[in-house]
């Protein structure tokens, strides 16, 4: 195997829980040390997330720190990728650890497979310690949860995917098709594989690449993450002129039949009826799933369980259906009309 310069990049905001965890995990990389550099742009943390980077920074000669005034992970991104040297970009998230093998695991498959961007398989763990944190983990991974999205619900060998998380590409890829759109506040990583895809461009998921991401802690910040998630997908295929997948149009047509239903009830009555059975039949696989899951873990969490698989599919939804409506029937983002939304935790 070729040893090529690999840069990490690190966009950051408010993460002092978890910078360090990450850092040391990067640091502890078995890929040629003079082989790699470690950029970090902090979104203007009003935490300890600064200091601690800086302390890393003065001790370890391969890692650079950059502001990012936007606070947005998007120009986070293009910052680290403009200040980059490397051969291969390496986009690495700070909540997150990744195994020392991590990066010549990355490097091996996209020389051997001569695709563009290789990424691997997420084992999400809980924030916490609490019923709570544990059941968003547990959410976040399962099938019925996120459907067919394969980084998260693992896959048994390497294929080719429609996108993947902590992706490394090569340096060539962004000089073909640009850099990271800066509308897209969230979702950033899947509009860019979608657009690297149309131009021509393979993006393998490797089983054996995994890395530990540790899950939103409260029910707010998994709200608020599945709501600019389902929001900026529907920027992302009006964009495009492509949705990215059947199970990303899922939570919103679900939303949308039952809007229609009941708001239709309240002029044809035995509509009713048809939105309750769709009602039911949703709850009930909700249940089922929130058992069977718990049965394995502990059955105390059936019912956060079910709430959490709940607040995903009705946040994710009903954000995807409110982004239907700003672009593509008012076509918000042509008028620049985007509010920035800065990375949240």
């Amino acid at each position: 195997m070729n040893t090529p310069f690999v840069s990490i990049i690190i966009p950051c905001r408010n993460e002092e829980n978890y910078i360090a965890r990450c850092l040391d995990s990067v640091l502890s990389q078995d890929y040629p040390g003079d082989k790699l550099e470690i950029l970090l742009a902090d979104g203007m943390s009003t935490d300890g997330t600064p200091q601690i980077i800086l302390d890393y920074e003065k001790k370890h000669p391969s890692i650079r720190y950059f502001q990012n005034p936007k606070k947005i992970v998007t120009m986070g991104l293009n910052i680290l990728i403009k200040q980059a040297k490397g051969e291969l970009i390496a986009r690495m998230d700070a909540h997150t650890e990744f195994p020392k093998d991590y990066i010549s695991k990355c490097v091996k498959y996209i020389q051997e497979h001569n695709v563009d961007n290789v990424g691997g398989i997420i084992l999400t763990l809980p924030g916490n310690n609490t019923l709570r944190a544990k059941a968003i983990a547990l959410a976040m991974s399962s099938p019925f949860g996120v459907g067919n999205s394969y980084f998260r619900t693992g896959v048994k060998e390497p294929r080719l995917v429609d996108t993947v998380p902590f992706g490394c590409f090569r340096r060539e890829v962004f000089d073909r098709i640009g850099l990271f759109d800066e509308d897209m506040v969230r979702s950033q990583d899947a509009e860019f594989n979608l657009r690297l895809i149309k131009n021509g461009g393979k993006i393998l998921l490797v089983p054996e690449i995994v890395s530990r991401y540790y899950a939103r802690d409260s029910f707010i910040k998994m709200i608020t993450m599945y709501a600019q998630y389902g929001y900026f997908k529907s920027l992302s295929a009006a964009k495009l002129g492509k949705i990215m997948g059947i199970r990303q149009m899922i939570p919103a047509l679900f939303v949308a039949s039952l809007m229609v239903l009941f708001l239709g009830s309240l002029f044809v009555k035995p509509l009713i009826w048809l939105f309750l059975f769709e009602l039911s039949l949703y709850l009930t696989a909700n249940i089922f799933f929130s058992i069977k899951i718990s049965s394995k873990n502990s059955l105390l969490l059936t019912p956060i369980l079910a709430w959490s698989f709940a607040l995903i599919h009705f946040t994710f939804g009903f954000n995807y259906l409110r982004g239907i409506i700003d672009f593509w029937i008012f076509k918000k983002h042509l008028k620049h009309q985007i509010a920035d939304l800065p990375l949240t935790r």
